[in-house]
């Protein structure tokens, strides 16, 4: 004959099976509305701009070279052909300074919101270019157009100003397109043809607004460049291949400061290597700039919350277990899924009252309630108002240490850990004079 005991096991365990298909879908609704939630703000983006990448400005200028080659007729002989090729010349600036500013704003549709950004940059610089343009071929076989600065803009819908741009003291305008297929959309801007015998130097000078979603990354395309971005957003995170050299990060927002070299990123090689071949792969990746995150996720934080259910109701049924077998009573299975279901719902109230109210209140109003009425019935499943205050604390101190870890992610699983061990402890001395024999007997489970 099987032992009451066993079969009171074997119930709990199938109860903790059950009960797992509604916190699945509760964990289903949670993914729901967070990919509502992103298409929400992709749909913001669209009619605004998505993430911005600055590249440039890069020095262009187009040519055409006359080349000669043998080649061979039909009946063997040989003949000098003529003919032309046309490509561009590109120089990066020995200078690179961009100083930007950015402010944040909420857009929301509903319930949702997405977090974009204005950046009112002041980008300067110098491009020296050398003699005969550094070609060490006969000039006589290149024909020079008028040159041109390229600047690539990703998304050129969220330009916020008239582009105009000084150059030698000269002023001007930008036009659309950056002319230059590899770096992408954009502007440019033709500047007077010069003299490829003399030494040729060009400083800079331009205003770009730029307004995004979320993210700013920037190309350090100068030999020496020295990048500053500033926000009233204290939630930075540093992208790209490159830390700043400083930072500094406060409740109003952030300071940061980056600065590199020709050495640390050998932007010549790797831009003449894209833009004049098909290697773009690095030239790609030399990049850094800074995503404005949310630190409070509300779909995130519930969807790690719900990770820990199942030790959640695996510790609550086992103080529940505790507590009837030691002070003998017989709590029935319906009372323990109950109590389960109650555990369960907590996710769900989480889940609907962070999309309205924030998660740190959502959390308190959520756990308080659960408590409060599992404690209520508790207090009269147990027969007595003492012991169901005592499985009320213990509860909430559940829900304080869970808060903790989704608080502390770097920490999550030393912290899990801790309150595992803790709590196999607290079990091993509550019942380290139990006669577990005798657990198994009828009258100890009341029956």
């Amino acid at each position: 004959m099987k032992s009451p005991l066993a079969t009171k096991l074997g119930t709990i365990a199938l109860l903790t099976v059950l009960l797992l298909i509604p916190l699945y879908m509760i964990k289903g609704i949670i993914l729901e509305r967070q990919a509502l939630r992103e298409n929400v703000v992709r749909d913001i983006a669209r009619s605004s701009s998505s993430n911005q990448h600055l590249t440039g400005p890069v020095f262009v200028i187009p040519y055409k070279k006359k080349v000669r080659a043998w080649k061979v007729r039909a009946d063997s002989s040989r003949y000098r052909d003529e003919f032309e090729v046309a490509g561009n010349l590109y120089f990066l600036p020995e200078t690179f300074a961009l100083d930007g500013k950015m402010q944040t704003e909420v857009r929301a549709r509903g319930i949702y919101e997405a977090r974009l950004y204005h950046a009112n940059n002041q980008i300067t610089g110098r491009f020296d270019i050398p003699r005969q343009y550094g070609v060490t071929d006969d000039l006589a076989d290149y024909q020079f157009e008028k040159p041109f600065l390229a600047v690539g803009i990703s998304d050129i819908r969220g330009i916020g100003n008239a582009l105009k741009i000084t150059v030698n003291g000269d002023t001007h305008k930008f036009k659309a397109g950056s002319q230059v297929d590899k770096l992408g959309n954009g502007v440019h801007v033709s500047l007077p043809s010069i003299d490829p015998l003399q030494h040729a130097t060009f400083e800079f000078a331009f205003n770009l607004m730029l307004h995004d979603t979320s993210q700013f990354d920037i190309t350090p395309i100068g030999r020496e460049s020295q990048i500053k971005l500033s926000a009233d957003w204290p939630h930075p995170s540093f992208v790209g291949e490159f830390l700043p050299a400083e930072h500094k990060i406060t409740n109003e927002g952030f300071d940061a400061r980056w600065q590199t070299s020709l050495f640390s990123t050998n932007m010549d090689e790797v831009m003449q290597a894209c833009l004049t071949g098909a290697k773009c792969e690095q030239f790609n990746a030399r990049h850094f700039g800074v995503s404005l995150v949310n630190p409070v996720d509300q779909y995130l934080k519930s969807e790690r919350a719900i990770k820990y259910a199942l030790l959640f109701l695996v510790l609550t049924f086992a103080g529940f277990f505790i507590f009837e077998v030691l002070k003998r009573l017989a709590v029935h299975p319906v009372q323990y899924g109950l109590v389960g279901m109650a555990l369960a719902v907590f996710y769900l109230m989480l889940l609907s009252l962070s999309e309205h109210i924030g998660f740190g209140v959502a959390y308190a109003l959520s756990s308080a309630g659960c408590v409060l009425l599992i404690g209520f019935y508790v207090s009269h499943v147990l027969k007595s108002m003492s012991r169901g205050l005592s499985f009320s604390a213990g509860l909430a101190a559940l829900y304080a240490l869970l808060y903790g870890l989704l608080s502390a992610e770097d920490y999550a699983l030393l912290m899990g850990s801790l309150l595992v061990f803790g709590v196999l402890g607290v079990v091993m001395i509550a019942t380290r004079k139990l006669d577990w024999y005798g657990v198994g007997k009828p009258e100890s489970l009341g029956q």
